[in-house]
């Protein structure tokens, strides 16, 4: 080989590597990953997110519906990356079917569930216990949760009112929502005078008052957890796991009440 020709080996060579390089900082810049995320978890996702996006490791966008219908969607091959869930039935279906990598699942965050009313309406605090009045609070309203045959805050709500004895007596005026943000939005616009939602939605909303907090006896612990879809791009969606584990994600789930597990 030629000097000449040698030089030019080595030129489109180190061209090459730089291009790879080049390429690959681009492609991890530009990656994206779409999170599918509880309804209750939206602003504290969507600010997790952002922050996320920033650090360059990839972009983060979320989907935020009931954990029942996302899992549903996930199942039918919607193209998640990331599935974090307001209850754990909705991940062990996932998981059981194999649509989620079960090594990369965890618990992230817990939750409380709480009694609300608007927050013009005459609503005395209660004592959530057994056998306490809850219907005569409503008078002739109705009872605002999510659909407690698959919503995780509504079926939570169900499980606290059959503890407390009450459920029986309350079935019928109960109004299912779609999602716990929906049973939030009855009772902030005054369709519904309560309603049972997490404590994180009440928290973000100055239409509504914490009226009482459903003793932590009363229905299963409310946990969150986060797994990788399978199929997806896994270095991305375990780097964003990671990153749900830090400090500064932390800091967020606690800014909007979510205690990190």
């Amino acid at each position: 080989m030629s000097s000449s020709s040698r030089l030019f080996f080595i030129a489109v060579l180190i061209f090459s590597l730089l291009s790879s390089g080049v390429s690959s900082v681009h492609s991890a810049s530009d990656a994206k990953l779409l999170v599918f995320a509880a309804a209750s978890t939206t602003n504290a996702v969507t600010d997790v997110n952002d922050l996320f996006s920033a650090s360059g490791k990839g972009e983060a966008t979320a989907s935020f519906a009931s954990s029942s219908t996302l899992a549903k969607q996930i199942a039918q091959g919607a193209p998640a990356g990331v599935f974090l869930s307001a209850n754990q039935k909705w991940m062990d279906y996932l998981e059981k079917e194999g649509f989620i990598i079960k090594e990369t699942r965890f618990d992230l965050l817990k939750n409380r569930l709480v009694l609300i009313a608007p927050i013009d309406r005459d609503v005395p605090t209660v004592e959530i216990k057994p056998g306490f009045d809850l219907k005569g609070l409503l008078d002739q309203g109705r009872l605002a949760m999510g659909d407690p045959t698959h919503v995780p805050a509504g079926m939570y709500a169900r499980q606290a009112l059959e503890s407390l004895g009450i459920w029986k007596d309350l079935e019928s005026r109960v109004a299912a929502a779609a999602h716990v943000r929906a049973a939030l939005a009855l009772v902030e616009r005054g369709e519904a005078p309560l309603g049972i939602v997490y404590a994180t939605d009440a928290g973000i909303s100055d239409k509504v008052k914490v009226v009482g907090t459903f003793p932590e006896s009363t229905h299963p612990p409310i946990v969150y957890p986060v797994a990788a879809v399978a199929g997806t791009d896994a270095p991305l969606a375990e780097a964003y796991l990671e990153f749900l584990k830090s400090p500064k994600a932390s800091e967020v789930f606690i800014k909007y009440g979510f205690q990190p597990n």
